[in-house]
């Protein structure tokens, strides 16, 4: 069904990477998420005043918030696709990641209601009928659920959305508890055990995990969280494919919401090179990364020495030095600055997030390593955060720089 409606009311539809191929597919999904909801809701709540099933009731007003939830996706997909203006120049694409803050909210709030009533419900029983149709409701309920969590997973994947990803594990979660309510109601038939409200517990704990995961999945790239390691490795495949880029470092991802990034980072040239050509390569780089990630870029040009021996040998005696010191730091624009008594290794450290020492220790210690280990030699070294883990360079052995 969704597919039919997919194919009906989104034209260019394998175009995901245009903002407002995106936002018909989140609004489609979301208002079809609605309907679903009422329609879940409006059934399970007759079964569960027809039954006094505490847990079949709490269940339909679960499905209820749900439909609330869909419609606050609906309204970030609404926001989140509008064209950047003066006051917001990168657009307003982390408005998606604002409303799946706000599903999670919502989730929170049904699901401690609902653990307080079923509490209520566990200190003062009540009688529940048996009733064909009841389970007759929950299981269509489990069914549809299912539906929905493959639909939301499916597309939430496609057009790389974090508020539909968040809707599949919300109707995962809510398949589950349905079932536990069924459950709870055949065991009150053919067992003659009643464990309503106690199910009603289990169907609370099942919406504050929820809950939990979503905020989670959603406040992380708020924060500003580590960019796919499959998008770095493809930038840093891009930047380094022209021979005449021997290496890159200093790479930063900004994320404004999917489909709006912004690239920087230093790319190493031929010092000697025609400086004309190797600036319409970093342009045609530049180009690359935005028709092919839709990443907008900024490269910096890093001229390095290319036909010094001495420095060459130096370098990777240098490199080597770091690497048996600690294989998780690299170095980068290396120069050597040789005078009458000692020679300057001038270069720039590189450091993961969460480095066990720290910056001023790692300089001391590391310092007296290389001193060490090189007389003569002194080290001007800035050490600096390694906002992304980059791999050895595929141009390594054309790399002088470090």
């Amino acid at each position: 069904m969704l597919k039919l409606l997919i194919g009906i009311f989104i034209k260019d539809k394998d175009n995901v990477d245009d903002p407002q191929v995106r936002k018909a597919y989140g609004s489609l999904c979301s208002i079809y998420g609605i309907l679903l909801n009422l329609l879940l809701f409006a059934g399970k709540y007759a079964a569960g005043v027809v039954s006094g099933s505490i847990a079949v009731t709490a269940d339909a007003f679960n499905n209820l918030s749900d439909a609330g939830s869909s419609g606050v996706s609906l309204l970030g997909f609404r926001l989140s696709g509008k064209k950047p203006d003066t006051d917001h120049p990168f657009g307003h694409g982390r408005i998606e990641y604002i409303s799946g803050l706000v599903i999670a909210a919502l989730i929170l709030i049904m699901g401690a209601e609902l653990l307080i009533s079923s509490a209520e419900k566990v200190m003062h029983p009540q009688p529940a009928e048996f009733s064909w149709l009841t389970v007759g409701i929950l299981l269509a309920s489990v069914l549809v659920k299912l539906y929905m969590f493959f639909y939301n997973r499916s597309v939430g994947r496609r057009i790389s959305s974090s508020a539909m990803v968040a809707a599949a594990a919300d109707s995962l979660s809510d398949s589950v508890s349905t079932l536990v309510v069924l459950v709870s109601t055949l065991l009150l038939h053919f067992a003659g055990v009643n464990i309503d409200a106690y199910a009603g517990l289990m169907v609370a704990c099942f919406i504050l995990y929820t809950a939990g995961s979503v905020a989670k999945d959603t406040i992380s790239p708020l924060l500003g969280q580590a960019p796919d390691p499959e998008l770095v490795n493809a930038i840093a495949e891009i930047a380094q494919s022209d021979p005449h880029i021997l290496g890159i470092h200093d790479l930063i991802i900004h994320d404004y919401g999917p489909g709006r990034r912004m690239v920087s980072l230093h790319a190493e040239v031929d010092g000697k090179g025609d400086f004309f050509e190797l600036h319409d390569i970093i342009d045609q780089t530049e180009s690359r990364l935005k028709a092919e990630l839709g990443c907008d870029a900024v490269i910096h040009m890093d001229p390095v020495v290319t036909d010094d021996e001495a420095v060459s040998r130096k370098r990777e005696l240098l490199r080597d030095i770091i690497r048996d010191f600690d294989p998780e730091l690299c170095f980068h624009d290396f120069r050597m600055i040789e005078g009458p008594s000692h020679t300057n290794l001038v270069f720039e450290v590189a450091v993961p997030p969460g480095y066990k020492l720290s910056k001023s220790e790692l300089k001391r210690r590391l310092t007296e390593e290389i001193e060490s280990r090189l007389p003569d030699h002194y080290c001007v070294m800035t050490v600096e955060d390694a906002y992304v883990t980059l791999k050895e360079n595929s141009n390594e052995n054309r790399n002088t720089s470090g």
